[in-house]
């Protein structure tokens, strides 16, 4: 199958600062694929490139296969949902919501059953004839995503749509949107730099940093298997535990916590700086006695309770960590000392210069 999108070296550069930066991404026809990363890393550009509101300052961008580096963005033929609401106050929802097939040169009685179909499937049908003021921020925001997909086309961009909303409206929406997708046989690209909205739409994921494409793939094997030392980072909720540690020749790992021992990709040599990372839920607190487990002492910073389990936040040797636990797994924790234990299988280990996965820890 033709990939929906594809960019070869791609960048776009405003002043000196570089926003994309040799850009390399391929996104499968009929996927839900998030671009996920940090505020300012590049996603909004992104999509401006891929929209064709913005031009490369070199490279190729392909749609369905096609050369579009160089076409107008009119004659790409993509849905677009752009982060703000963007409705038109003195037009009712209805209107809003058909001005995309009003500027294709659709008359109203083409648009109407077009209209009405798309509302139905937003849940915003009673909203028809209101005007955007007279909705709330959630109904607006179904408004513009209903705007966005009305086209006849099989790729739509959502740039972070839901930010703002509170956690119950964006979690309808997450149902709703997928739903969409299904049903319209199409490509879905939504950007965001919240993790959990990654998690939970992303059917392919590719994280953005600092201008490039660190890591790409189905989202259980990027999430699982991080290769990029910033997919390890950001991808969690929390996010993951990032710390210095040293290599030795014997294949030991020294850190400010504990020393464990490693296995590692063949060549790496002893005294390499590295980055060691263990996600939250593989920090255990006050552990009894197990096998293998490495453990330090800590003070434990705060607790946050979050209903079904609790966030820690630790402090040890001058690092900052967090670690999420079960009620039941833990008797009533407060602040002060405390200790940790870590299977050393649960670390992973990136090297310093490139960020790339070179092994993990020991069983």
């Amino acid at each position: 199958m033709i990939p929906a999108v594809e960019f070869h070296n791609v960048t776009r550069s405003y002043g000196r600062n570089i926003i994309i930066d040799s850009l390399n991404l391929k996104i499968e026809a009929n996927r839900f694929a998030v671009i996920f990363g940090a505020p300012a890393c590049g996603k909004s550009t992104l999509l401006r490139l891929l929209t064709g509101l913005d031009k490369p300052d070199s490279g190729e961008i392909m749609l369905r296969g096609k050369d579009v580096t160089h076409v107008a963005s009119g004659s790409r033929n993509i849905g677009y949902v752009p982060q703000s609401f963007a409705l038109y106050p003195h037009y009712s929802v209805a209107d809003n919501i058909a001005y995309p097939l009003t500027l294709l040169g659709y008359s109203k009685g083409e648009t109407k059953p077009i209209v009405e179909y798309t509302a139905e499937q937003l849940k915003i049908t009673h909203l028809l004839q209101k005007k955007p003021d007279q909705c709330s921020g959630g109904e607006k925001q179904r408004v513009a995503i209903a705007r966005g997909i009305v086209k006849n086309t099989d790729i739509f961009v959502l740039d972070d749509p839901l930010t703002g909303l509170d956690f119950k409206l964006r979690e309808q929406l997450f149902d709703d949107l997928r739903d969409m997708q299904d049903s319209l046989n199409a490509t879905f690209i939504y950007t965001t730099s919240d993790a959990t909205e990654a998690l939970i739409l992303a059917e392919e994921v590719h994280v953005l940093d600092q201008g490039k494409i660190v890591e790409a793939g189905l989202l259980e094997d990027v999430y699982s298997h991080p290769a990029h030392v910033r997919t390890m980072e950001l991808l969690g909720f929390p996010e993951a535990n990032v710390f210095h540690g040293t290599l030795r020749g014997d294949r030991q790992c020294e850190t400010p916590l504990f020393t464990f021992s490693t296995r590692l990709d063949t060549g790496t040599p002893g005294g390499t700086a590295v980055y060691v990372t263990v996600r939250p839920q593989d920090i255990k607190i006050n552990p009894p006695p197990e096998p293998g487990l490495r453990r330090c002492p800590v003070e434990i910073t705060l607790v946050e309770d979050l209903g079904g389990e609790l966030v820690i936040y630790l402090e040890a040797n001058n690092i900052s960590l967090k670690s999420v636990v079960r009620h039941d797994e833990v008797d009533a924790l407060t602040e002060g000392e405390a200790e940790i234990g870590i299977h050393p299988a649960a670390l992973a280990i990136y090297a310093t210069a490139g960020g790339h996965n070179i092994g993990r820890g020991a069983t």
